[in-house]
């Protein structure tokens, strides 16, 4: 990478912006670029012969301008762009610029009383941060700016936008932000290509992403937010996440002024699911049913879930057969009057094969398609067996296909490396993979139904509270997943996979209908169905 240095003496000017007063205390003018005469943007009083500096009204980090700025040569030396400041003696300054990049050959550099960091030229089509901390050792004048240095692919000419100078001249439009706003700050390990993010809506729509970033280096991009329910994905291509073996990347997310997530140790995908604004101010906003766990989190909401959802009414397992031919039809997929099935649904094309509720009840199977069951999401086994009320609980017994039920047995819902075997619809039993955190067996449902599994297992968390913490040992499998604990319930790796599903996988209609449908069954409903963000106000993100 070429990053050759040249003089910072200066010359006479080739065209310069109208002059203003020098701003106090290391306060930039026209900042955020909003106002702008013939000669180009007001109060930038060194633009050099080797660029050009135009409005740009289409693409800003905020408000309504940006500067354009089209550098037209590889002599960097032509390439300054710069205001003058005063500073105060033995004060410290934090300057800053946001820098938009169109075709990475060529990168930015801060100016300020010299030359300093370089903004990331392989970061392509998105905002990122250029600081840098100055301290004053006299009371002077300076010069804060940019230079831009060609970089190998660059081809004569290339643009470049910056928006935002910091700090700012009072009255200056902030940052354009009338939502909530906040940043997401990157570092990335020796393999910084590997590397992405985005923030998905309830919707499952994008809002906002990156990637295509350089290794060993530190970005920050704007994020600006409505009011709602998101889900932060961070990625590494590589399955190694970011920290800590090829270097020691990291990432948080902060919305007004709160951090909503970090990491850096995972393995393919990072996931958690926030709040912003009235959705996600301190804690839900229960009522009704819920309401005596109003202004509760951590373990204390837990418990007085618990007491909620506990005392239903214990059914028979052959009422299990009744509520699936009531309420296990297909309304949402095919809208044919089929059971719905975890282990055969295709959600995006036609199913393998059909159960007609009543008529195709397991009896016996040699294959798959031959007949649904009653699966127990949270093997019995893991519970002593059938022991009511588990054994009967509608929020965590499925109907499914009984011989890829009988595949997946009692081992682990978990992420497959290698399959030993896959059903019809791509669920799949096998070896875990690789940075799951276990070793062992794990059987694997569709995408499409993750956050429901995950789902239940917070249901049962939650309903069997003062138990759960007794059954570890009741079985080697349910020992892999189980800590022994009433509160976290599950061991570490269990837990984060479960919180990633939830966040990947939203509450479908479905979802929302079956728990109506348990509650008229049963007598009490699935809290992390009607109210997704507990999760995270219990167990964290």
């Amino acid at each position: 990478m070429k990053r050759t240095f040249a003089s910072s003496v200066k010359r006479p000017l080739v065209a310069a912006a109208s002059l203003l007063p020098l701003a106090a205390s290391a306060q930039i003018a026209n900042a955020d670029f909003e106002s702008w005469s013939a000669n180009g943007p007001d109060s930038w009083t060194t633009i050099d012969s080797g660029i050009t500096v135009s409005q740009s009204n289409s693409l800003t980090y905020s408000g309504n301008a940006a500067a354009a700025i089209d550098v037209l040569t590889g002599a960097q030396s032509d390439t300054d762009f710069r205001q003058s400041v005063d500073v105060e003696a033995g004060k410290s300054y934090e300057f800053s610029v946001w820098v938009y990049h169109t075709e990475g050959n060529l990168a930015a550099r801060i100016y300020v009383d010299g030359y300093h960091n370089y903004s990331s030229e392989a970061l392509t089509g998105q905002w990122q941060k250029l600081s840098y901390s100055y301290t004053a050792s006299t009371s002077k004048t300076i010069e804060v700016g940019l230079r831009f240095y060609d970089q190998t692919g660059f081809d004569g000419v290339e643009r470049v936008y910056i928006d935002n100078f910091s700090p700012a001249v009072s009255g200056g439009t902030g940052n354009g932000c009338s939502q909530s706003s906040g940043t997401f700050s990157l570092t990335t390990d020796n393999y910084g290509s590997e590397t992405s993010w985005q923030i998905t809506d309830s919707s499952n729509q994008q809002v906002i992403s990156g990637s295509g970033y350089a290794s060993n280096t530190t970005t920050e991009t704007p994020v600006c937010l409505a009011d709602g329910d998101y889900t932060l994905t961070v990625s590494d291509s590589y399955g190694d996440g970011i920290c800590c073996s090829y270097g020691s990347g990291q990432y948080s997310l902060s919305v007004a002024g709160q951090t909503l997530a970090s990491g850096g140790q995972f393995g393919a995908q990072d996931v958690t699911a926030f709040s912003v604004g009235s959705a996600g101010g301190g804690g839900s906003d229960l009522s009704g049913y819920y309401s005596s766990a109003d202004g509760l989190t951590g373990f204390a909401l837990k418990t007085e879930l618990y007491n909620i959802i506990r005392g239903h009414s214990t059914q028979s397992y052959s009422d299990l057969w009744t509520f699936y031919q009531s309420y296990g039809d297909d309304k949402y997929y095919e809208n044919d009057g089929s059971i719905l099935d975890f282990y055969s649904e295709n959600p995006t094309g036609n199913d393998p094969y059909n159960f007609t509720a009543g008529a195709d009840q397991c009896g016996s199977y040699s294959g798959e398609g031959d007949c649904y069951n009653r699966e127990h999401a949270f093997p019995r086994s893991w519970f002593g067996g059938a022991v009511a009320p588990m054994n009967t609980d509608v929020h965590h017994v499925f109907s499914t296909d009984g011989y890829v039920n009988g595949r997946r047995s009692s081992y682990p819902y978990g992420e497959v490396g290698s399959a030993s075997y896959v059903s019809l619809n791509g669920s799949r039993l096998g070896n875990a993979a690789s940075g799951l955190g276990y070793s062992g067996t794990v059987f694997e449902p569709i995408d499409a139904f993750k956050g429901d599994v995950a789902r239940a297992y917070f249901y049962m968390a939650t309903r069997y509270e003062p138990s759960i913490g007794g059954w570890q040992y009741n079985s080697s499998y349910g020992d892999a997943v189980l800590d022994g604990s009433d509160a976290q319930v599950f061991e570490s790796w269990f837990l984060t996979m479960l919180k990633q599903w939830h966040a990947q996988d939203p509450v479908s209609q479905a979802e929302r209908d079956r728990n109506d449908a348990a509650y008229s069954f049963q007598g009490n409903r699935n809290p992390f169905v009607d109210h997704p963000e507990l999760v995270s106000e219990i167990w964290g993100n």
